[in-house]
């Protein structure tokens, strides 16, 4: 069998993150909007970039998945990916939200429908760990993804849509398995082998959850009271750790993988505007444009660096940039590879 004969590889599913962080550009810009009395024209335009990208994404796996010799259900049940696979109906759920405005029936039942997507992808996902398969050295911070990231993003969008009796439901099944894939995962990373270098973009997933619970919760309950407040600590002590964790970050050489940076910055960006409009302290406009600005520069330094990246690796015509490992193969940490 020739190179050209071989069956294809199928796209590593972390390249989903890309429209993830997408997403949370345009939904900063969405707040920003609002805060700045800015032209709605801006956030639109992101949210239609944000739409595409996510399509093309959903085209080129299932296109490429149909010339694998891998299946689908073998690449979701994979230990190290699987769990980023929630991100298609995630951003699903996102991308329906933003229509809102402009098609609310439409919108409302499109988020219903990405939010059971979500939620039967996630139980069919726990049902596979729980077959004590699941190898220890696999775990990362995408496993926040089906249930947490899942959980939450469900009710911030709920509650956009009119949806409150669901919104609520799914903000306590995301908090609930927020405290649990918290102890799971702190465990792995305490008591177990250091992360390699391709997944350590996905600590930064640590710091998404308080902050888009925060944001959720400020839809169901406008006043911010003790809820607000503990959540709000969360994510500053959150972002410490993310301070803590950059010189880390910086020895690390690109991949598609730092995609994992964009949107859990975004949603505390989000957060902290929606913060700056309710307290309104001295200089707050200035430090909302300042917001705007730090994330659309991390969102485009990413975008740029991934272009070239892959035509770094078309120059070489060597293995396709993502590549991975076969699907069916071990996960020891030499052996991980989701770039």
């Amino acid at each position: 069998m020739t190179l050209d004969d071989a069956p294809a590889v199928r796209i590593p599913l972390n390249t989903l993150a890309i429209a993830f962080g997408l997403a949370g550009l345009a939904d900063v810009w969405t707040f920003g909007v609002a805060a700045l009395t800015l032209p709605v024209g801006i956030s639109i335009a992101l949210w239609m970039i944000a739409a595409v990208s996510w399509l093309w994404l959903i085209v080129a796996h299932t296109t490429r998945g149909a010339h694998s010799s891998e299946t689908l259900r073998h690449q979701l049940r994979h230990p190290v990916q699987g769990p980023i696979g929630a991100l298609a109906p995630i951003v699903g759920m996102l991308l329906a939200a933003s229509l809102h405005p402009y098609f609310p029936t439409v919108s409302a039942v499109l988020v219903a429908t990405f939010i059971a997507v979500t939620a039967l992808f996630a139980g069919w996902l726990i049902s596979t760990w729980m077959t004590g398969t699941l190898v220890v050295e696999s775990i990362h911070g995408g496993y926040f993804l089906p249930t947490v990231a899942g959980g939450l993003i469900a009710a911030t969008t709920a509650a956009e849509v009119g949806l409150t009796s669901i919104a609520i439901g799914a903000f306590v099944a995301g908090v609930f398995f927020w405290a649990v894939m918290t102890t799971v995962i702190l465990t792995r990373l305490m008591l177990h082998t250091a992360l390699p270098d391709p997944l350590i973009p996905t600590l930064a997933i640590f710091v998404a959850p308080p902050a888009v619970a925060g944001t959720a919760w400020f839809l169901v309950d406008p006043v911010a009271g003790p809820i607000e407040f503990g959540l709000a600590a969360l994510t500053v002590l959150m972002l410490l750790v993310q301070l803590a964790l950059l010189p880390r970050y910086l020895t690390l050489g690109f991949s598609l993988g730092f995609w994992s940076f964009t949107f859990p910055f975004a949603a505390v960006a989000a957060y902290g505007i929606e913060w700056l409009t309710r307290l309104e302290p001295v200089g707050w406009q200035a430090l909302v444009a300042a917001i705007i600005v730090a994330i659309t520069v991390l969102v485009a330094t990413m975008g740029f660096k991934s272009i070239r990246l892959l035509q770094h690796g078309h120059r070489r015509n060597a293995h396709p940039v993502g590549a991975q490992t076969p699907l069916s193969a071990p996960v020891p940490p030499e052996m991980i590879e989701v770039s």
